[in-house]
This record gives C-alpha cells, structure tokens and sequence, in this order.
C-alpha cells in the first residue's frame, strides 16, 4: 500500500483537480445532474423527503448519510425556525444538522409589510413629492406663460396636454369629465354678445339650477318629509350646487381669454397680462399647500396693499391680509379670532394696562405684532402715518417667509405618524385600499393622485408578482406603479409576506454570526465587543441595501461578508468583486471558479440575492433550497465523495482530508474533540493511546489546548506540517511501511510532543482501567 502521506498529498496539492476527477464519474456525474435539473422543482418537505434520490443526495453532502433513514428526525431539522434559537436544530450539538437546515429552508422569512428601508424610502419619496409640488407650479407656470403667448386658437390650447392640464387646475375643471365642445364653446363666448354660449346656454342654466336648488331647500326647511324624502332632497340639493359652481368656473374661464366668435386668436392676444396673472395665482392656490410659490404671491399682495390700508377693520376685512399676519406673527391658533388681532393692533406695548400686557400676558407675539403697526388706540392712523413703515413691512414678510408652511409641515409629521402606526398593523391590501393613512400617503409618495387612481388597478398592482416580467404591474409601463409594488410586501393572494432582501433573514443572521466567530475566536474579550458591533451593523444595514452598488459602497459591509465567508479583504477591490458577482458560477473557465478560493467567493455570491443587473431579486419563496444551498450541496457532495473514495484504500487519507477541510472552522478544543473523526487525528499526531477518549472531557480538552494551537490551524503550512505528522504516524499505528524521506519532512521543524505529565495520566488511566 503506498503511504498515507503520498496518497494524502497526490490528492491535496491540487484539490480542484482532484474534485473534477470526481465529478467526472459516471455514477456523480448523473446523480449530480439529476439533483440540479430536479430540485428546483421541489416546494414541500413531504416532496423533498419522497425523492429518495434528492434527499439521500442532499444527506450525503453534508455527512449524513448516517441518518437517511431517520425521516422523522430529519423533518423536525428541515422544519425548523433558524432565527428561533430555541428550535430543534438550533438545539442539537452537532452543527451539521443545522448547516443542513440553512441550505434546505422552509421558511421564507418573517411577513412584514414593510422593513425599515420600505418604511425610509417611502417616508423620503413623501418628503420629496412635497417638495416637487413647488418645483412643478414654477416650471409648468413658466412653461404657460411663454406658450399662451402662441397659441392663436382654442383647439391649439385644448390639444396641448400640459396648456390645458393647467388651465383645468387653475379653473377647478374635471380633467375626466369635461366635454370638448362645450369647452370650445365657453372659450369662444363674450359675456358682451347677448347670443354668445355663456349668455344663452350657461347663464339660464345656471338660473334654472339655482331656482331648483332653492325650491329642494325651501321644501327641507318647511319640514313634514320622510327619511328618504329628506335624503333625497339634501342629494339634489347637493348636485345643484356642484353644477352651480361648474358652470360659474366656466364663466370665470370665459372671462379668463379673448378668443373670437370662431375660436381663433391673434398670437399673444389670447389673455390680457392681468388675465394671465391672475390665472398663474389661480393655478398656484389650487394646491392646498401653501408653497413657495403661494407664498410669495401672498408676499407681493400684502406689500402692494398694506400701502393702501388706514384702519384696523381695513386690515382684517381682507382674508389675505389677515391671514398674512397670523401667519407672520405664529398667531393661528383657533382661540385667535379677527377681535383678537384687532385688539392687539390697538394695543400699546408701554402701557402695562394694554391688552397686549393683561389679556395677551406680555406674550411675545402680542407684542411683536403690536409693534409692527402703526394703528391709533381707535385703530385708525395719526396723521402722516401710515400703517406700517417699510422697515416694519420688511419685518412682517421676513417672519412671513419663515413661518407660511409652518401648518403643513405640523400636517405632514402628523400624516407621517399615522402613516406608520396604521402601515405597522396591516396584514392584508384590502387593508392598504381601505385604510386613507395608508393609501393617500402611499399613493402621493410615488407620485399617484389618489383622488383619481383606481383602488381596483392599486390592488392588482401592489399582488403582481415582481420576479414575473410578465405580471400585471409591468404592463401598465409606468414606473410609479412598480415603485409602490416593491415598496410593499404583499403576495399574489393579497396578504403581506416575506420581504425582498440583499440577503435573507437567515442569512443575514448566518453572515454575521459566523463574522463574529471568525473575528473572536482566537481573540480578547475586546476582539469579542468589537466584532459583535461589527455584526450588528451588519445586520441593521444590509438589510437597506437594494443594489450591488450600494452593498460594495459600503466598505464595512463589505470587510464584513468577506471576513465571515473567510476571505481575506486585503487587496480585494470593487471592480473585482463586480467581475466576482457577475460571474458564471456554472462555467469552469470564469473568473470566480479561476480563484484558489473558489468555494469561498461562491459562498459569498450565492449568499446575496443580487440579479444579473445587481438589484435585489425577490427569492422564491417556493423553492425548497436556497441559492448558496445548492452550491454548497453540489460543492460538498464532491469533496464527500472524495474522501470516501480515498478511504476505501486508506482510512488515513480519508481523515486527513477531512481534517484538512474542517480544521480551519474550530473554536475550540470541545469542537474538536466533539467530532471522532477530528479527534483521532489528533490522537494520533500526539501517539495518545485509546484510553485518551475515555478521559474526563475538560481533561482531554486541557490536553488539547496545551499541545495544539487551534490558531494555527489557519496557516495552510502549519495544517501541512501537521498532516505530514499524521500521516507518518497513522502508517507506524497501521504497520504500513513509511519512506524515511516523508518521516523527515514530518518532523522537520516540528514542535509537536506531549508532555510527561500527560504520559503519567495516561498511564494511570491505563492501569486504573
């Protein structure tokens, strides 16, 4: 029999080699490809266990093939919950079960219907959507008045989309309802032409109406009706007025242009530069947000009037102007009413006695707003005065500019809280539709008027299948739609499900737990803090991410995956890992499968949920074995093989390899000493004799530490030193001849030894026994 060391070595120095000899074998060359070609096909534990071929595949891989016949027990394994620490395979001390677990995942994740990203993104694209409201009346009001000043008829302005969208929102006309013609009709009308549309069509319409509105609210007054007469009669009651105030914006739009009997116009005649500014004000104030836009206009009117004022009632008759100085002066309380304003403006700040000083108590804006004017106690002006200077009008606008959206921001933090106390309890998207919180919010945040989107096209959207390029949401062709449905997590069936990760929940876990261990295995307590701040951030923040791009700006998330999948960080570049990601990982001859660590950037790829595009892909959830699973499957099943292989010639070849590839992932002495076949290799490189394994535990682990350095392990030269012992030493055990060449390169530089004190023990333990 040629020596174990030879047989290990012809095996180890090329391992790649080794494994594709192999995976060349008939026999695991078609039970491989019917593993890959069958299990995806697998949804269901029940499924996965019938297929004896996948499943004692799948056993094999991961050294159980012990246990192929335990279905029971392996149930139990395969459902388990791996984020319950409590679970059954969590709780069994061999860990091959629960890495047998992690690739073979039944749970699809915790159902949310929102993670902390969505929750992020979807309360800043509402922030946004805010700010867009002013950004859009400036340029769409920049956009009108240039092109109004072209259009030489009203089918021109009618047939452009963005003309006639702001006219329609400037004269609360109904994008959805209105008619043509009639519009044609209104714009070609003169309020001066006795047979003109407005004067022969809308006005005795609108004095029809408001007779009939007034008759339906004499007959409610006088009383003596039944329910659904009362009903009835508040509901036409109702139509009247709505139709009433239709046909009066459209008289207000006639009046707005000067087109001719015909429709046609000279160019730049079709609004007066008073029509035009006043339509501009109208579109502005048709947002119910006071924007940057409003505010200015409110600026522009109060400057101009306020010259104009010289009594107190003047001042607080104007609603603008009222409301101006409310604003300006934080005094929008509802406990603040015109009598309030008008007694503060006559106040005297110096006289202790003043209503600003007794009813008001001093307070700052009483007083900051009595200064601001120059009213007499009578709330009229000295002569010579005038209501405000210029320095104090600039006062009032500087505390205008900086308090007018004030209200709307109160607004939007209390729609915000709402948003996310209602969101925080919904489980289903009849929940989403039914809930206003929700739906407006939702649908103002990715740009949608929830006034006029349909709940039924919502509901088919937010259940459209993402990973299906042919679901409903992308037919529409509209990426706002697409936007909301990846902002939820709801399934097909309309109820709120695993959310669409960089990494699954497990895996996150996985990731950072095993970072943890890597980094303080070996190391101090502070390693140990350290390394657990690391893998929290880790698990707060890859949670976020949504791109391969976002994931490799991160350097800290980045170090981290590396470090838990055993690669060295050192030296490895963005751009190498974009050629990592995008790899073939079935093609021998790509950049991921040319590294010496292969295995370890397969583990790491196969661990993200990136597409070919680098954008999180939605998993899923049907398949039975995760994506890494079935690498690491596929990748263990070779090397498992192998070694059995290597051992039916020579048991110590078998345990050398296996030593070789589990060597690296010990914490401890109990590690090694909980699994036999690691343990006899150490046996054996320290010549203990049986009785060692009968030893107290802590008294064999005592041993181990003192005499190996589980750090070494790490150390590619230190392991082949180590073997090399191993291997002379088995053969010595076994009576295999051993070249005196191989028992020098053993010993050559060796430490390796056990004490006399642990002879003693043995020795006692031997004769005890």
């Amino acid at each position: 029999m040629v020596s174990t060391y030879l047989d290990y070595n012809l095996i180890a120095r090329d391992m790649k080699v080794s494994l594709k000899r192999v995976s060349e074998q008939t026999v695991v060359a078609r039970d491989m490809q019917y593993y890959k070609e069958n299990i995806g096909n697998v949804s269901s534990v029940d499924a996965f266990l019938d297929d004896y071929r996948l499943y004692s595949y799948a056993m094999t891989a991961f050294g159980l093939g012990d246990m192929i016949d335990s279905v029971a027990f392996m149930r139990k394994v395969l459902e388990s919950d791996l984020s319950d620490a409590s679970s059954f395979a969590n709780n069994l001390t061999d860990d091959r079960y629960r890495e047998f677990a992690l690739a073979y995942s039944f749970s699809g994740g915790t159902a949310v219907s929102q993670t902390e990203a969505q929750l992020d993104e979807i309360i800043g694209l509402y922030d946004t959507s805010i700010l867009n409201i002013a950004e859009t009346q400036k340029e769409e009001t920049r956009y009108y008045n240039i092109m109004i000043d072209k259009i030489t008829s009203v089918d021109q302005l009618l047939n452009n989309d963005r003309l006639r969208a702001y006219v329609f929102t400037a004269y609360g006309i109904d994008e959805s309802t209105y008619s043509r013609q009639t519009l044609r009709n209104v714009l070609s009308s003169s309020s001066d032409d006795a047979s003109s549309y407005e004067n022969t069509v809308i006005a005795p319409q609108i004095t029809s109406l408001e007779a009939a509105k007034a008759e339906a609210q004499s007959k409610l007054a006088a009383g003596g009706l039944t329910d659904a007469e009362e009903t009835e009669l508040t509901r036409n009651i109702t139509t009247y007025a709505n139709s009433i105030a239709t046909l009066n914006n459209y008289l207000d739009l006639a009046a707005a242009f000067d087109f001719d009997s015909d429709g046609a116009v000279t160019a730049g005649a079709a609004q007066t530069a008073e029509n035009k500014d006043a339509t501009n004000e109208l579109y502005v104030y048709s947002n119910s947000r006071v924007t940057q836009q409003a505010a200015l206009l409110n600026k522009a009117y109060f400057e101009e009037k306020i010259e104009t004022i010289t009594t107190v009632d003047e001042l607080v008759s104007d609603t603008r102007l009222y409301g101006y100085i409310r604003t300006a002066f934080d005094l929008t309380g509802v406990t603040v009413v015109s009598a309030t304003i008008k007694n503060i403006l006559t106040s005297d700040p110096d006289d202790p006695d003043s209503y600003v000083n007794t009813v008001g108590g001093g307070d700052e804006n009483y007083i900051a707003l009595a200064g601001a004017f120059n009213f007499e106690e009578d709330g009229t002006l000295a002569d010579g005065d005038s209501a405000q200077t210029s320095a104090q009008t600039t006062l009032t606008s500087n505390r205008y500019l900086t308090r007018y959206n004030d209200e709307d921001d109160e607004a939007d933090e209390a729609a915000i809280s709402a948003y996310k106390a209602a969101v925080a309890g919904m489980t289903s998207v009849d929940e989403f539709i039914n809930s206003a919180s929700i739906y407006d919010f939702a649908l103002q945040a990715v740009g949608l008027d929830p006034d006029t989107a349909s709940a039924r096209t919502i509901k088919r959207v937010l259940t459209s299948d993402l990973t299906d390029a042919e679901s409903y949401v992308y037919t529409l062709k509209d990426g706002r739609y697409v936007t909301l449905a990846k902002l939820f997590n709801f399934t097909t069936d309309g109820e709120i499900g695993a959310p669409a990760l960089a990494q699954s929940e497990t895996q996150i876990q996985e990731t950072a737990k095993n970072y943890i261990v890597i980094k303080s295995r070996f190391g101090s307590e502070e390693d140990r803090t350290a390394a657990e701040e690391e893998g929290e951030y880790y698990t707060a923040e890859v949670a976020k991410i949504s791109s391969l791009d976002e994931f490799l700006a991160d350097s800290r998330l980045v170090t981290i995956a590396l470090e838990a999948n055993g690669i060295d960080p050192e030296g490895v570049t963005s751009d190498f890992l974009r050629d990592i990601f995008a790899s073939d990982l079935d093609d021998p001859e790509s950049v991921i499968n040319e590294q010496e660590n292969s295995a370890a950037y397969v583990s790491l790829v196969t661990s993200f949920n990136f597409d070919s595009e680098g954008n999180v892909l939605r998993e899923d959830q049907d398949a039975i074995v995760t994506r890494q699973g079935l690498y690491e499957t596929l990748d263990q099943y070779l090397r498992q093989t192998l070694e059995e292989q290597a051992g039916e010639d020579n048991e110590g070849v078998r345990l050398a390899l296996y030593f070789e590839r589990k060597a690296g992932s010990l914490v401890d002495a109990y590690d090694l000493l909980a699994d036999d076949a690691l343990a006899e290799v150490f046996r054996t490189i320290f010549s203990l004799p049986d009785e060692f394994s009968s030893m107290d535990i802590d008294q064999q682990a005592k041993i181990v530490e003192k005499n190996l350095d589980l750090e070494k392990l790490s150390d590619p030269a230190e392991l082949k030193k180590l073997l090399a012992r191993f291997a002379v030493l088995y053969d010595l055990e076994n009576n295999t001849e051993v070249d005196p060449a191989v028992i020098v390169l053993s010993s050559t530089g060796s430490s390796v030894g056990i004490s006399a004190d642990t002879l003693y023990t043995l020795s006692q333990l031997r004769m005890g026994g």
